[in-house]
């Protein structure tokens, strides 16, 4: 049973004057930071601060990129998650609502609690929350109803998930959050896993799309850390790494300043060579033109006895 809010501040400000709990437990060091670091009350009912209309319009042309690539799956989630009462929100980086999707017998409740455009849900205006504690711990979380700071908002379950920009940044966080009782703490869970997957889509596509006309190596996917992915350019030399290539492979912005080959990085390939660039070429032209040594030749712009001889040089057979 949730607590009554003057109940749930006794909890929370306990919790705080422990001074061993913030390390046994992440969700006392979120409470810890946002009465002791942001000075706020968990009783506090003061109106949020939220962005009018032009304030909102000029946030999202400013991340039109991410809204592009965000708005089918934030369309996708609510139509898994809108009829049990969910909404699906994305904040930008300082924790500002850039879009939502709620059903409309569920939009005062959103309203009331403030999910809505242009709100702030950073930690530091509202203390523990899903979509600010997400953007602080930079972590998949779910903030159930009474573990929230404030209890103004002890009625909402959350589930957040990070999104990462093209370079490995901390841009958004995409929330589901839920106004109803009935949401429990297993249904929580269960959503909360379609969020983490949703904010990988997102992620993904973001960095195929700041890396357009690149062709893209898979390393592995991670519910957390999400996909890994390299940029390669045509000369196969990687140009760019997601987050999660990033922490995988030990790379920094210093390191992929200066493009390396792909086998090379991921620890595979043996000292290149003009002979290995040769059969290369050879063996991608005549794979173009399907074994064709005569089309290959004119694609290549030599003779076809030039073809050949440089074939047998090389050890490739048509």
């Amino acid at each position: 049973m949730t607590r009554n809010v003057a109940d749930h501040a006794g909890v929370v400000l306990g919790a705080v004057a422990s001074p061993s709990s913030a390390g046994r437990s992440a969700l006392v060091a979120s409470w810890c930071r946002s009465a002791l670091h942001h000075g706020l009350d968990p009783t506090d009912r003061a109106v949020r601060p939220r962005l009018n209309q032009r304030g909102i319009e000029v946030l999202r042309e400013s991340h039109d990129g991410l809204l592009a690539v965000a708005r089918p799956v934030l369309d996708d989630v609510f139509r898994n998650v809108g009829r049990t009462g969910c909404g699906v929100v994305l904040s930008d980086r300082n924790g500002t609502i850039l879009e939502r999707r709620v059903c409309a017998g569920d939009a005062d409740d959103f309203e009331r609690v403030g999910l809505v455009e242009g709100a702030s849900w950073s930690e530091a205006q509202e203390g523990t929350n899903g979509i600010g504690t997400c953007l602080v711990e930079n972590r998949p979380l779910v903030i159930h109803r009474d573990q929230h700071f404030a209890g103004r908002n002890i009625g909402m379950s959350c589930m957040d998930a990070p999104v990462h920009d093209e370079q490995g940044q901390l841009i958004a966080a995409l929330d589901v959050s839920s106004c109803r009782a009935d949401h429990g703490p297993a249904m929580s869970e269960m959503i909360g896993a379609l969020v983490r997957d949703a904010a990988r889509r997102i992620e993904r596509d973001y960095f195929c799309r700041g890396f357009d006309g690149a062709r893209f190596v898979f390393l592995a996917d991670d519910m957390v850390r999400g996909s890994a992915l390299l940029a390669v350019d045509r000369d196969d030399l990687v140009i760019g790494a997601s987050r999660a290539a990033r922490i995988r492979l030990g790379l920094d912005d210093a390191a992929l300043s200066r493009p390396r080959p792909v086998a090379q990085l991921l620890g595979s390939g043996a000292d290149t060579s003009f002979e290995d660039a040769e059969r290369a070429v050879l063996r991608r032209a005549l794979a173009q033109t399907d074994g064709n040594a005569s089309r290959a030749a004119r694609q290549l712009g030599i003779g076809r006895a030039t073809l050949y001889r440089r074939m047998a040089r090389a050890g490739v057979t048509d």
